[in-house]
């Protein structure tokens, strides 16, 4: 799969699954980190997107990111940083350290209430979204990132459709038969689904969990990315 992330000067890098992947992951954390270190403070709350399988949302999230000019870090890209040692120490230590405390006090209690399975990769996982969420200006699609990050500091989105519009989307993206894009969707949420509860005991099909749920079987793409801009410039103007 192919993570896009928008860069600075308006192009959308790519990290594509290879054996070079660990590299390619290092070297786009580096850029990022760069950046950071030298970039302004920001008001555009950071929005995370959590998707149906189908549904769209991650077209929908990269057109946001275009239109906002956002960083775009889907889960692929989120996973592959918490599984490199090197990206994740790199991303964690661009966080400030009075922050950085404050997040090992909430893993520490997740474990405590065992909310949180233990291991290597959640600690990570948790320390990663929150030191990218710390930057501002960026989307964060999927591995729970609205359970991470406090309610108040962003702007948490599901987006869902009805079964037999997923199945056409995978259809017509993919070329394969209904059953078989029927498999595939039913099999990715529930992979899904299961992450969130055994991570954070939560079911992430739950719309107490967002501030906006969009469904892309009643609203267009361009209607779903209106709604979030809309919400987002609004949020602004209030701060």
């Amino acid at each position: 799969m192919i993570g896009y992330v928008r860069t600075d000067n308006g192009i959308a890098a790519m990290i594509t699954d290879n054996r070079n992947n660990d590299h390619s992951i290092e070297t786009f954390i580096n850029d990022r980190v760069a950046k950071w270190k030298t970039g302004t403070a920001c008001h555009v709350p950071v929005i995370t997107i959590s998707t149906e399988p189908g549904s769209g949302g991650h077209v929908i999230a990269k057109i946001v990111a275009e239109q906002l000019n956002l960083a775009l870090y889907d889960r692929d890209i989120i996973r592959k940083i918490a599984d490199s040692a090197h990206a994740s120490e790199a991303v964690i230590a661009s966080m400030e350290q009075e922050r950085l405390s404050a997040v090992e006090d909430f893993i520490s209690a997740l474990m405590d209430d065992q909310y949180l399975y233990r291991g290597i990769y959640l600690n990570h996982l948790v320390k990663v979204v929150s030191a990218i969420a710390s930057h501002g200006k960026a989307i964060i699609v999927g591995r729970g990132g609205n359970f991470i990050l406090p309610a108040d500091r962003c702007l948490r989105i599901r987006v869902i459709a009805p079964m037999e519009k997923r199945i056409a989307n995978v259809v017509r993206k993919f070329g394969v038969t209904e059953e078989e894009a029927r498999q595939r969707i039913t099999h990715r949420e529930k992979a899904r689904n299961s992450f969130i509860r055994q991570a954070f005991n939560h079911d992430a099909r739950n719309p107490q969990h967002y501030d906006l749920v969009l469904n892309t079987g009643n609203l267009t793409i361009d209607e779903c990315v209106g709604g979030i801009v809309g919400t987002v410039v609004g949020k602004k103007d209030q701060s």
